[in-house]
């Protein structure tokens, strides 16, 4: 049977103690990669909410237009007179 002595132990450890190292490198690169998403998806999704916004003022200023100009009730008197499929 082979004798197992410090030096080969020592190696041993030397080893994993720089595996350990290296997935603690990658796995805090990981996280950093999953903060910059993070971020990403958080600055997309004010962006949407701003679209929500832009798009809610349009449709209400364009609902203003339609009253003043009474587009609304010539498009209703209008569609009574045109063929239905």
């Amino acid at each position: 049977m082979a004798t197992i002595d410090a030096d080969l132990v020592y190696e041993v450890l030397k080893r994993i103690q720089t595996d350990i190292a290296l997935l603690k490198e990658g796995q805090r690169d990981l996280r950093q990669d999953n903060l910059s998403i993070r971020n990403q998806i958080h600055s997309m999704q004010g962006d949407i909410n701003g679209l929500r916004g832009a798009f809610a003022q349009m449709d209400q200023r364009l609902d203003r237009i339609e009253n003043r100009l009474e587009l609304r009730e010539l498009a209703e008197a209008q569609a009574r007179f045109e063929p239905h499929p």
